[in-house]
């Protein structure tokens, strides 16, 4: 069989509509899920990896409103939350779908650490967007009161801002590869992996920084082998220019210019850049395939007749 790493983007796995019921992330999460089914029954090896920015956001918001009661959690274990709660949702999905159709496929939600340096740069300049959107005058009093680091988007809102590191391996790499040569449907990497720093041969400690990019390391091909990658997120496309008057959406690129579009700024730190540059490596290193589309027009991105694929040029 052939196989594939689905990356399923944390806004689109959270977007909740006007008028629809609080639990539409639920439902959301349920989509996903479904379409993961129906590329695994068509007899595909399925990895699947996703985003967890907002959802975290909200478990942080959660810890601070409760603080007068109950001691709050540092980040790296809010991480490990968020990877359990969507894997659930994943897993639960994947499995009720087979169960209905008659079939038989093991899914597994794997708890990912990955490996970063204790002197990556990422630690002196956070970029990850995290939690809700503030007025400037708000976001200066919480720089205060609670030592956060926050940044203005393009718009002037601010928002929360944690470190990137760049992880070089993921700590259940072993794991990972013998359920998926045994057939399992295996969900990991939630969020890139919560970031650990080894201190020994044996001891680890959770980084307190949001690790993003596991998607594009050669940690991540190498732990799976696939051939080719589909990261679903909120938008139908990448666009060039997102967000200004000359916005263009870009239906096929060659690896070669993705490169190019990133360092000239294209994309803003924590938007669609960490995703682009994930398709370009996977692509350079795997000389496969990677597409970036619209979850809700998950079977066209799949079929490459919607989003925007990367190809080997």
């Amino acid at each position: 069989m052939e196989r594939v790493v689905i990356a399923l983007g944390g806004n689109a796995l959270l977007r909740a509509r006007p008028g629809r019921h609080v639990r539409e992330p639920v439902r959301v999460v349920a989509f996903g899920g479904r379409g993961i089914a129906d590329i695994a029954a068509a007899g595909w090896e399925v990895v699947v990896t996703h985003g967890n920015g907002p959802q975290v956001g909200r478990i942080l918001l959660q810890q601070e409103a409760a603080k007068r009661w109950v001691h709050p959690m540092p980040l790296d274990v809010c991480g490990a939350e968020s990877q359990g709660l969507i894997g659930y949702l994943l897993q639960v999905t994947i499995g009720d779908v087979f169960f209905e159709r008659g079939m038989e496929r093991p899914v597994a939600t794997v708890l990912t650490l990955t490996r970063v340096r204790p002197d990556d740069p990422a630690f002196a300049n956070p970029t990850k967007p995290i939690g809700p959107f503030y007025e400037e005058a708000e976001a200066r009093q919480l720089e205060t009161e609670q030592g956060w680091v926050l940044k203005p988007d393009p718009h002037g809102r601010f928002r929360r801002v944690v470190p990137s590191p760049d992880p070089y391996s993921i700590v259940e790499a072993p794991v990972i590869r013998t359920l998926i040569a045994e057939g399992t449907i295996v969900i990991a990497s939630g969020g890139g992996g919560i970031p650990v720093v080894e201190e020994g041969p044996e001891a680890r400690s959770g980084a307190r920084a949001w690790s993003t990019r596991t998607s594009r390391r050669r940690s991540w091909p190498a732990t799976s082998r696939p051939r080719r990658c589909w990261i679903l997120t909120d938008v139908r496309a990448v666009q060039r220019g997102f967000g200004t008057d000359r916005a263009e959406s870009i239906e096929r690129h060659d690896r070669e210019g993705g490169p190019e579009m990133l360092e000239a700024g294209e994309f803003g730190a924590g938007s669609m850049g960490p995703k682009v540059e994930a398709a370009v490596r996977f692509v350079e290193q795997r000389g496969g395939r990677s597409v970036i589309g619209d979850l809700d027009a998950a079977v066209a991105v799949l079929a490459e007749e919607s989003g925007t694929s990367i190809v080997a040029g």
